[in-house]
This record gives C-alpha cells, sequence and structure tokens, in this order.
C-alpha cells in the first residue's frame, strides 16, 4: 500500500472528478488552510452545522438516534458549546476510486485549540459528501469557521482491488449530501 502524491490527487481530481470542487493550490490568506498539499488534500468545512444540544434530554442511541438531539444551523461561525460536539460536511464531493482508501486527519490548527475532527475511512468506491464531527474537548465555547480547512484526507493505493467494494454492498451513507445523522 502506497501514500499517493499530490500529482496522483491533482489528476484524478481533474479527469475524474474525484475531489468536486477541486482547490489545486494551498489556500491560506487569513483563512485555515485547505486545497492541494503535497500527500493530501485539506477539505473545507461548509456552513451546515448540526449542533448537540440537550434541550429535550433525548438519549443518544446509534440504534434509535433521534433528531432532537441536534439544532440545525446554516452560518459562518459555528459556535460549541463547552465538552460538546457538532455534525457538519464538506464542502467537497469526494468519488474513490476501487483501489483506494482514504483516511483522514483533524487540521493541526483545531486540535491545538482542543478540537477534535473525526471522519472514518472513505472505502474504496464511496462517494458522497464527508460527514464531518467536530468535538469541543475544552471548558470555553469554540469556533469552527464555514468554508476554511478542517481535515486533511491521504489517499493510499491498495496492493490489488478488494473483492468488495462500498459501491458493490450498497452501503448505507453511499451518496451522502448535506449532513448525514447516524443509520442503521
Amino acid at each position: 500500500m502506497s501514500v499517493l502524491s499530490d500529482h496522483w490527487i491533482k489528476k484524478m481530481s481533474l479527469e475524474k472528478k474525484m475531489i468536486s470542487p477541486f482547490v489545486k493550490n494551498q489556500q491560506r490568506k487569513n483563512k485555515i488552510s485547505y486545497g492541494l498539499s503535497s500527500y493530501g488534500y485539506d477539505a473545507r468545512v461548509s456552513n451546515e452545522f448540526k449542533i448537540f444540544t440537550n434541550i429535550d434530554s433525548a438519549l443518544v442511541d446509534p440504534k434509535k438516534f433521534s433528531k432532537n438531539s441536534f439544532v440545525t444551523r446554516k452560518t459562518d461561525v459555528c459556535i460549541i458549546p463547552p465538552n460538546s460536539f457538532a455534525l457538519a460536511r464538506t464542502v467537497e464531493y469526494f468519488k474513490i476510486p476501487r483501489d483506494v482508501l482514504v483516511i483522514c486527519l483533524g487540521k493541526s490548527t483545531y486540535a491545538r485549540c482542543g478540537i477534535i475532527v473525526n471522519v472514518t475511512p472513505l472505502e474504496p468506491e464511496w462517494e458522497g459528501h464527508v460527514t464531518l464531527e467536530f468535538s469541543n474537548t475544552t471548558t470555553l465555547p469554540a469556533k469552527i469557521y464555514a468554508n476554511e480547512g478542517a481535515c486533511q484526507f491521504i489517499f493510499l493505493k491498495g496492493d490489488q482491488e478488494p473483492e468488495t467494494s462500498y459501491a458493490d454492498k450498497k452501503g448505507k451513507y453511499m451518496k451522502q449530501k448535506g449532513v448525514t445523522l447516524p443509520k442503521i
């Protein structure tokens, strides 16, 4: 398995629409950086957020998830309460090739502020907007900036194609748009 470079990411994004919209140079000016890097792609968080709330005393149950656990906001700056979290999505839409697995790491700018970004791996032939989880591990409110960098995706090429891809098994999060809540 090898890590794929900026040359490959650019070629696949321009020719095969692997990442759309695609930013071919890293953008930094007064923003948390995003765009193509040496061995990855820094994706942006959209302006659509679902912020965890306990207004209705909902129970968090992944098998019977209540939409009452969140309030939805469209905003340029999301404020996450202390010791809480928010869901969001990437601006970019991803189409992962059959022989590639993608892992995600949070931006160090957020990590240094106690904000953790979590994303599960993007499996071969998965496509959609990526749902992001921002955890505020601090005792203070935390800001997330829409349309700026949130996390870096690293593309790993397998030594051969998998027997079964995410598309083959008709995965439940295939072609998701918007912030997607847990499904069973």
